[in-house]
């Protein structure tokens, strides 16, 4: 069901891999990777606009958008994204094709404690 939440045990660290299942309905999605102030990884789908925006909220604003494209999903199919947390950036893995990299600009990563997941995709298997 989405949205989705979910705890990660003992805040993220270098290592962690976030995996999440499903199929793309026809507009966009996000995922993010919160803290108790912010969101430390905002990673939206805008279909409208053929890209991806990667970002940090944090002091209640939202930082300078990374934008890029071309899009590696496809409205309608089954997708597989993988997060992976190295110690001073994400790598992201859409169908096992590595698509993009997001430096961490939160940086307290053992703070990084709930995962979610938003919008117009029918989930199916999430593993924290």
């Amino acid at each position: 069901m989405v949205p989705y939440k979910s705890f990660i045990r003992g805040g993220l660290q270098p290592g962690k891999a976030i995996i999440i299942q499903g199929i793309i309905d026809t507009q966009a999605f996000e995922l993010n990777l919160h803290h108790k102030l912010g969101i430390a990884f905002h990673y939206k789908i805008l279909f409208d606009q053929n890209v991806v925006v990667r970002n940090t909220f944090e002091n209640g604003g939202w930082g300078m958008e990374e934008r890029s494209g071309p899009m590696p999903f496809r409205r309608g199919e089954q997708v597989l994204v993988t997060i992976f947390c190295h110690r001073d950036h994400y790598k992201v893995f859409v169908n096992g094709e590595e698509t993009h990299t997001y430096k961490h600009r939160f940086t307290k990563l053992e703070e990084i404690d709930v995962w979610g997941v938003s919008g117009d995709i029918q989930l199916g298997d999430v593993q924290p």
